[in-house]
């Protein structure tokens, strides 16, 4: 039986192919979960579902992949906003992410490094490790706090997808039944 394989995955596997580097699934695994938006919500799946890795090394290969990013965002964010926003299109990007991730900013600092973690570990779109790290840097929140808050976060999310994950369909109607609830009582707002 062929595996179904997600779109970000076939275009790892096809850049594989074509330049032969012969790219070990736990790596494309690693990458997709250190990829803005993707993340583990869908490495996780493509590491148990495409590539067949029992669920616990999904898991752990994508918090690892997850968290890659965080730490480079903590430091150097202000850095990369600067740079990117000396070109038209990077400074509508840059005051799109500004303005996205503020809207979450008093929920955040109503609850301090709990309310990090809570907001990382929703495994929905635009809450995860790398919105994370943007709103801790925002906020100045001190390095090792938002780091632990959004790693707690991620094994939360990570906890929550595989979950889902091991559910096989039932899980995705489960999670698109919550996401559209959210969707019409406003919880969540895109």
């Amino acid at each position: 039986m062929k595996r179904l394989l997600h779109p970000i995955c076939t275009n790892f596997i096809m850049l594989d192919q074509l330049l032969g580097l012969k790219i070990p699934p736990e790596l494309i695994v690693m990458l997709i979960a250190a990829l803005p938006i993707a993340e583990l919500r869908v490495a996780i799946p493509v590491g148990m579902h495409t590539f067949g890795m029992a669920w616990y090394w999904a898991l752990f290969i994508s918090v690892i992949g997850n968290m890659l990013p965080v730490p480079i965002l903590l430091l150097f964010f202000d850095f990369f906003a600067r740079v990117a926003s000396m070109v038209k299109p990077g400074k509508k990007l840059v005051d799109w992410v500004f303005e996205r991730t503020r809207k979450h900013e008093k929920n955040i600092q109503k609850y301090e490094w709990l309310g990090l973690a809570i907001f990382v570990g929703i495994p929905l779109p635009l809450t995860g490790a790398w919105t994370g790290a943007i709103l801790a840097f925002i906020m100045g929140l001190k390095f090792w706090p938002s780091i632990l808050s959004i790693f707690l976060g991620v094994l939360i999310a990570g906890v929550i997808v595989t979950t889902l994950s091991l559910l096989g369909w039932t899980g995705a109607i489960i999670a698109g039944i919550v996401l559209i609830i959210m969707l019409i009582f406003g919880w969540w707002r895109i």
